[in-house]
């Protein structure tokens, strides 16, 4: 950690990285406002954007490649979830996906549905997703102007029957992010990618085959909502923890969420955040290693991008839920691994966060549409 005691963590940190007041809308004539910003949007209007996908993409195309999901995660002493509502191209459909620690063992179900069906928020402001078929049913309700969320449903399948219903109160300032994935001939930014990832107090339960895991002081989560024009080929990795963390003492509620997606621009525009009671951190951008190739990697290294000792994070995965997507023009390899951690994290002022022990979550996605 010497390079710190040259030049502070902060000093790495672009400008833009640092929150701003959120326009009313992501889009204002035609042009996209890419930054970092400090609430919720009231108008996610990304299909106003002129050309999001290049000059050559016909308009009656345009909406059909916005990627949509909202994440619904939650934290637990006895494991973890990522629960969504997703749509991405013509594709509609909800997932549960249970880590229990004990029985280190993933727990998932899947529904996928016509549009008639689905329901992905327009916006966190006052909007819900939803989701139905024969076998379940999932609604989100996101109050973020109140710092509140919740998520209450239901479903079957071979792995079972779940059911959950959690409420969500704001613990730190929200991560808003509007990136670009792709450049123009004249260097002007497309292909823009809407983030937002929030942390919150957990109250409530999960139901996993008649076993009840209920929340305690402990219980935590992050919405992570997502709207974005991808490349036809596009990949990224990204990996988060959330919980309880010993700091000076005095256990206090933390959350950290690394990503590496295409944004053409990293230093400037990118999603990596500390969150702590209160308090959150922009962090620079990182670079994640797969030990052993992509697909059978059980480890990955994940470090900042310019070798500063600011993030030194070793991720062993100890299961993988796989989702390949294959349906007429889209082809995604989807794996969401659930490990442990050892290393640390750097904020902005200097201090490291040791996380061994902590569960890990991770996405390793690529996809071709």
């Amino acid at each position: 950690m010497s390079d710190l005691k040259e030049k502070k963590q902060a000093d790495y940190i672009h400008p833009t990285r640092k929150p701003v007041s959120t326009p009313d809308s992501i889009v204002e004539d035609g042009q996209v406002h890419f930054g970092t910003f400090d609430a919720p949007w009231q108008n996610i209007n990304l299909l106003e954007t002129h050309k999001p996908c290049g000059p050559h993409m016909p308009d009656f195309l345009i909406s059909s490649r916005l990627t949509e999901w909202e994440a619904f995660e939650v934290g637990m002493d006895e494991g973890a979830l990522i629960s969504a509502v997703y749509k991405i191209g013509a594709i509609r459909f909800s997932i549960f996906v249970w880590y229990d620690k004990a029985e280190d063992k993933v727990y998932s179900w899947r529904n996928i549905t016509s549009k008639k069906n689905v329901r992905v928020a327009s916006q966190l402001v006052s909007d819900y997703c939803y989701c139905k078929t024969k076998k379940s049913e999932y609604k989100i309700e996101n109050d973020f102007m109140n710092g509140k969320a919740c998520a209450k449903g239901f479903t079957k399948g071979k792995n079972g029957e779940f059911a959950i219903d959690i409420k969500f109160e704001r613990l730190a300032p929200l991560a808003n992010g509007v990136m670009p994935l792709a450049k123009n001939k004249d260097g002007s930014y497309r292909n823009a990618l809407y983030s937002e990832k929030d942390f919150f107090k957990a109250t409530g339960y999960i139901d996993i085959n008649g076993k009840r895991y209920t929340t305690n002081e402990r219980s935590v989560g992050i919405i992570d909502d997502h709207k974005g024009f991808y490349p036809f080929h596009a990949h990224y990795d990204w990996l988060t923890s959330m919980g309880k963390l010993k700091i000076d003492g005095e256990e206090k509620y933390f959350a950290f969420n690394l990503t590496r997606n295409q944004s053409v621009d990293q230093p400037q525009y990118n999603e990596n955040v500390i969150w702590l009671e209160n308090e959150s951190y922009p962090m620079p951008p990182v670079v994640f290693t797969h030990k052993d190739g992509k697909k059978k990697a059980k480890e990955w290294h994940v470090t900042d991008e310019l070798g500063k000792g600011l993030v030194d994070v070793t991720f062993t995965i100890n299961q993988v839920f796989y989702m390949p997507i294959h349906a007429l023009v889209i082809d995604c390899y989807y794996a969401l691994p659930f490990g442990t951690l050892k290393g640390y994290i750097t904020d902005t002022n200097g201090r490291k966060y040791q996380l061994d022990g902590m569960i890990g979550i991770g996405e390793d996605k690529t996809t071709r549409m």
